[in-house]
């Protein structure tokens, strides 16, 4: 088994606070409206949305993926951090026992935030198994429109989650 663990940082317009609500302790409502093509539902099977809770996540037709389960890990809503871990579905291929993401927002000084991401990728077997960096890429960069689409309608709709 290894361990591969990867971090990105970008900014948003949008006040942390805003950004949770919508992005994390809403997101399996507002995201399949907002971006069907990526995630079509996402249906809890077990928990009430804290950790430990189960989710199943079903992608959109512009997803190379069917399903995956989630786990989540840990929700802070004071400090808006969220974890979960990817444990099952075509995602995680025949390559990863299991990918854990870790998102925190952070207030920036133009009223907007800093978001700090990491992702861990655990491989199965041996430690011949690599990480490919290019799918780590364009995973980013579907997390990156993911998240320029929720902004987006944010900034539309500047009434929702205050």
């Amino acid at each position: 088994m290894g361990v591969f663990t990867f971090e990105h940082e970008t900014t948003s317009a949008i006040s942390p606070a805003k950004l949770f609500q919508a992005l994390i302790l809403d997101a399996d409502n507002l995201i399949p409206k907002v971006v069907p093509q990526a995630i079509a539902s996402s249906e809890i099977l077990q928990g009430d949305g804290g950790a430990g809770t189960i989710k199943k996540i079903t992608f959109g037709p512009g997803s190379p993926y069917k399903n995956v389960t989630h786990k989540v890990e840990a929700v802070d809503k004071e400090s808006f951090v969220y974890s979960y871990s990817v444990i099952e579905g075509d995602a995680l291929a025949d390559k990863y026992e299991k990918i854990t993401y870790e998102t925190k927002l952070e207030a920036s000084d133009n009223g907007g935030c800093v978001i700090k991401g990491s992702s861990k990728y655990v491989t199965k077997g041996d430690d011949s198994i690599q990480v490919d960096e290019a799918d780590v890429k364009a995973n980013r960069d579907k997390a990156s429109g993911l998240l320029k689409a929720v902004e987006a309608y944010l900034l539309a709709n500047p009434g929702l989650y205050n």
